[in-house]
């Protein structure tokens, strides 16, 4: 039996317990998790549980063959003695019994198979680390309650302040005179009333973030907030997900399971990708909206729920109802207000400002001091497209921070194709990078739009260069440079790579 003990532990840092019989592996966790954990090691059960005695261990990183005893039958008589560790299974074996034997009996938090990746690892136990954070909090509230009913209402009053602090209307990221700032303004004033909404929007643009806030300023902002992503799983698994089931409804429905309408119950249930169920789910989720209940799978009777439904989608619904692809009377029930939000390449205002603050979130996410963009760095993100929008800029993001050196962010750090000003490869390639009024608005209007979208693609061309930028477009340097100041485009250019 052996059991690497530190003399002393401290509080500052969460305690995880590695359980493998083979030193090697052992060492290599350690060296993995040390920085950011407090790491005991044990080659076998029985050291575990002495570890487990002696020590408030918030996660367990087991290995599952072992001699001796199992690593899940070890981690059953640890859910029955220390149910508050979160349990990890580490195995170069995936048997299905083993895995199905150690979620449903030892209340496996996650499966890892070997040979596991550091970064894999650490992000794993991070979570754990943070679910038993979540689960002592639950603890402290149920004490709350045993306590009283006045602290857990104080309390749950200033998490819905911060809630709705975080996602108010105020809190979505857009310059002043950005195209976005029209579609909050409406949207709060819709949050008020009890209405359905459809939010429309390409892939990435924040239909989410939109419907979070629509939530936290409405009456329903003390209830529940339910999300869901429609395409992200087949009908039949989408209606016992929505909709609940009762025990023996169908094969391996072992337990009643509530749906995430009931649980919605009072609140808001934000549907995503609404436009990818098939015409059989739309005819139940009318029957839902409709009737104002919901009938569990196998169940007898009907449960009543009261709840604001927000639906989003990339589609033009109202080309696939003309198609046949959706119903149109669940469309006119979904869709009470429409929302449309604008694609990233139609606010360019608004690329920088974003830009910043996810800036700030990645470098928090990721343990690193602050950062802050190069000039030329802000000349690449306004010259390029996004067809992916806020996700793709916020990998960008991600992706700079990790290849780039020191705190700044330089034009070098982005991938090629934003310094090529290419689109890359998505769903609007080819496609020019209009600025909003380019459709629509006076002719002096779409003029202008066309004159700032020729600017900075010639801009881009150039690199920035306003001597060689001028000489294309047949203006001086001090007409160029009002032009851009005119459109929004002007950056203060970095000295080396501006002429004198």
């Amino acid at each position: 039996m052996t059991a690497a003990d530190p003399p002393h532990l401290s509080d500052d840092l969460p305690v995880v317990l590695v359980v493998d019989d083979e030193v090697r592996s052992q060492e290599a966790m350690r060296r993995t998790l040390d920085e950011e954990f407090q790491v005991l090691a044990a080659g076998d059960a029985d050291a575990a549980r002495a570890l487990l005695e002696r020590h408030r261990v918030a996660v367990i990183l087991c290995d599952q063959r072992m001699p001796g005893q199992s690593g899940v039958d070890f981690l059953k008589q640890v859910r029955v003695q220390w149910p508050e560790v979160v349990r990890v299974v580490i195995s170069g074996y995936a048997d299905s019994e083993d895995i199905i034997a150690g979620v449903n009996e030892a209340g496996i938090w996650q499966y890892v198979l070997k040979p596991w990746v550091p970064e894999h690892l650490l992000a794993t136990v991070r979570s754990a680390v943070e679910a038993s954070t979540l689960r002592q909090g639950l603890q402290r509230v149920e004490l709350d309650l045993r306590a009283g009913a006045p602290a857990l209402k104080a309390r749950l009053g200033d998490k819905l302040r911060q809630a709705r602090h975080v996602f108010d209307f105020d809190r979505i990221v857009r310059a002043p005179d950005s195209p976005l700032g029209d579609v909050c303004t409406m949207a709060e004033r819709v949050a008020r009333h009890d209405l359905s909404v459809m939010i429309l929007g390409e892939s990435g643009t924040g239909k989410e973030l939109l419907a979070r806030a629509i939530h936290y300023a409405s009456p329903r902002l003390g209830k529940a907030f339910v999300v869901e992503n429609c395409a992200a799983i087949p009908d039949t698994l989408l209606e016992s997900e929505l909709f609940g089931h009762k025990r023996g409804a169908f094969t391996g429905a072992v337990d009643d399971h509530v749906g995430l309408v009931q649980r919605a119950d009072g609140g808001t249930l934000f549907l995503d990708e609404i436009g990818e169920t098939s015409p059989l789910f739309q005819v139940k989720l009318l029957r839902v909206l409709q009737e104002g209940e919901v009938r569990p799978v196998g169940a007898a009777r009907a449960v009543p729920v009261d709840l604001r439904i927000i639906a989003a989608t990339h589609r033009q619904l109202e080309d696939d109802v003309r198609a046949g692809r959706f119903r149109e009377d669940l469309y006119y029930r979904l869709a009470g207000v429409t929302l449309q939000v604008p694609p990233l390449r139609q606010r360019p205002c608004d690329i920088v400002p974003i830009a910043e603050r996810l800036l700030v979130d990645v470098c928090r996410e990721l343990g690193l001091p602050a950062a802050h963009f190069e000039d030329d760095a802000r000349r690449v993100l306004m010259g390029y497209a996004w067809p992916g929008n806020i996700r793709e800029l916020r990998n960008e993001i991600g992706r700079a921070l990790a290849l780039g050196e020191g705190a700044s962010i330089r034009a070098s750090d982005f991938s090629p194709k934003l310094l090529q000003g290419q689109a890359g490869t998505g769903p609007h390639t080819g496609e020019r990078a209009l600025p909003p009024g380019a459709a629509t608005g006076s002719l002096q209007d779409r003029l202008d739009a066309i004159e700032a979208m020729l600017l900075r693609e010639v801009m881009l061309r150039h690199r920035w260069n306003k001597t060689r930028a001028a000489a294309e477009l047949g203006l001086s340097r001090v007409g160029l440079r009002g032009k851009l100041i005119r459109f929004g485009l002007e950056v203060k250019a970095a000295p080396s790579q501006e002429p004198h």
